[in-house]
């Protein structure tokens, strides 16, 4: 009699398990509520690990995921809940909660928040909050907040924030924050705040804000500042402070720094220590220059004022103890308090000599 029990017991439990491996549903496998890997099915619906899905419309509920890549088809719809993990379909959309991630093969969007990271092969859109990271290989796009970083392939775009970094292989646009740094291997466009360093391997637009340094690549265009230094590689244009340096081919606007340095430098610039404006065919300094050191390699229009002003060619006033107009006459290239542009000196040959 016992043994017969304990079989009748075996028989049971090993039919239940191969049951639910298949999956079944109450009333159907299609709709209801469902235990197993149902590929198809609307309600609510409970499973260990995803595998091989068509569509679930619903609530669904994993523990796990399939090792292979290529069993995370199917798309998943609705809620999603990971205990710890809401991953194993091709496609997420909805709300999407776990505990230690979510995540789909190709595209999340909707609500998307996980304990340590949420992750899309291709695209991640909607509320994106991982409690370490998050990121997709393609684009970002709406309110994204990982407490260590956040990430992508692509483009990001919207408001990001990374409690250490943020970064982008295309662009980044929005407002992108970055407790230690933000990066775009494109551009950044936008607010643009880190509490150390950024940058940008083609431009930068908006407001930029950096505690240590920021650079870009070509051009950096706005209201730019950062405790140190700046620097473009072609063009830095509008408000531009830096507690040290800044340099770039061309720096046009209000230009506030230590030390500045370019090969053409127009607007309104103050350096208290030194201003270099580099030897050039198209060097010069337009507007007004404030700086110990006013030294023009090219042609000044305007107004220098400094203990020592030095220009190859003069086209306005120089104001300071020594003032040097290299192209004047002989006996006019050197002046106390004011030089101006007197005419008659070696002219554009300077620029061959020295």
């Amino acid at each position: 009699m016992k043994k017969t029990t304990i079989s009748s017991l075996v028989v049971l439990v090993l039919s239940a398990q191969c049951a639910f491996s298949q999956g079944f549903g109450i009333p159907s496998k299609n709709g209801g509520i469902g235990f197993g890997n149902l590929p198809s099915f609307t309600g609510i619906r409970f499973n260990f690990k995803d595998s091989n899905l068509e569509k679930v419309n619903g609530i669904n509920i994993t523990a796990w995921a399939p090792k292979d890549e290529e069993l995370h088809t199917g798309d998943v719809n609705g809620i999603s809940v990971g205990v710890p993990l809401a991953l194993g379909s091709e496609n997420r959309s909805g709300i999407s909660l776990g505990i230690f991630g979510v995540g789909a093969r190709r595209n999340v969007s909707g609500i998307n928040i996980a304990g340590i990271g949420v992750g899309a092969g291709n695209k991640l859109s909607g509320i994106n909050i991982g409690g370490v990271g998050l990121g997709a290989g393609g684009d970002v796009t709406g309110f994204n907040l990982g407490l260590v970083g956040v990430g992508a392939g692509g483009d990001i775009k919207g408001i990001n924030i990374g409690g250490v970094g943020m970064g982008a292989s295309g662009n980044a646009v929005g407002f992108n924050f970055g407790g230690i740094g933000v990066g775009a291997g494109e551009s950044l466009k936008g607010i643009n705040l880190a509490l150390v360093g950024m940058g940008a391997s083609e431009n930068a637009i908006g407001l930029n804000v950096a505690g240590i340094g920021m650079g870009a690549g070509q051009k950096m265009t706005g209201v730019n500042l950062a405790l140190v230094g700046i620097g473009a590689g072609e063009s830095l244009t509008g408000i531009n402070f830096a507690g040290v340096g800044m340099g770039s081919k061309k720096i046009r606007g209000i230009n506030v720094a230590l030390a500045i340095g370019g090969q053409q430098v127009s607007g309104i610039t103050v350096a208290p220590i030194f201003l270099k404006v580099e030897n050039g065919s198209d060097s010069s300094l337009n507007g007004i220059s404030i700086s110990a050191v006013n030294a023009v390699q090219g042609t000044q229009n305007g107004l220098s004022i400094g203990i020592i002003n030095t220009t190859h060619r003069l086209r306005g006033m120089q104001i300071g103890l020594i003032n040097i107009v290299k192209d004047n006459p002989k006996g006019l290239r050197v002046l106390p308090i004011i030089n101006a542009h007197f005419g008659g000196g070696k002219g554009d040959r300077i620029d061959q000599d020295e």
